[in-house]
């Protein structure tokens, strides 16, 4: 096995392991594998067969390419002008998940006054949940209008004709949750 993946092997699944608070046979007993093998993947020295990373990626409950990849540092910074923007007529949108997170996307919207933005159905069965952070908003989702204030939230289905409008006089900042329906992969 490549050094630097062993070395990542190695820390994920002591991180992986210390993170669940578990010993190193109880981790073993779970995955279904000798103590000795855990042992030697946590230290480096095994050279794993497919079969007994696959047990440890599901002892651990994390997906096979977690175990390899360089491990993940305690937090990271992103800063704003390094997630992605996009802009709508006026509207901006502001993408919040910086990493990949399967199913899911969350949105900052700043609507300036008078502002409207049409949405775009999703997939079938997906989700949003839209919440009103400040000023006032109105979304139209199949012919039905709500008024949102700060705090408010609306959850409806995504995958309809949706639209969002500042009815207000002021700024309106709005977030959206958007949880797609399952793929069937």
């Amino acid at each position: 096995m490549d050094e630097t993946i062993a070395d990542n092997l190695a820390s994920n699944v002591r991180q992986l392991r210390e993170a669940r608070g578990l010993s190193q046979a109880k981790m073993a007993q779970i995955a279904g594998i000798p103590r000795p093998t855990w042992t030697n993947l946590e230290s480096g020295a095994a050279n794993p067969t497919l079969a007994i990373l696959v047990k440890v990626a599901d002892a651990l409950q994390v997906r096979l390419e977690e175990l390899l990849a360089p491990p993940r540092t305690a937090a990271r910074l992103f800063p704003a002008h390094s997630l992605p923007k996009s802009i709508r007529g006026k509207v901006t949108i502001r993408k919040l998940l910086p990493e990949t997170v399967a199913g899911m996307e969350i949105e900052r919207m700043e609507l300036p006054v008078g502002a409207r933005m049409t949405g775009i159905p999703h997939t079938p069965g997906t989700r949003e949940y839209l919440t009103c952070e400040t000023g006032s908003l109105e979304l139209s989702v199949a012919g039905e209008r709500y008024a949102l204030t700060p705090g408010d939230v609306v959850v409806f289905r995504g995958d309809q004709k949706h639209g969002y409008r500042n009815t207000g006089s002021a700024l309106a900042v709005a977030y959206s949750v958007i949880a797609f329906a399952p793929t069937g992969t």
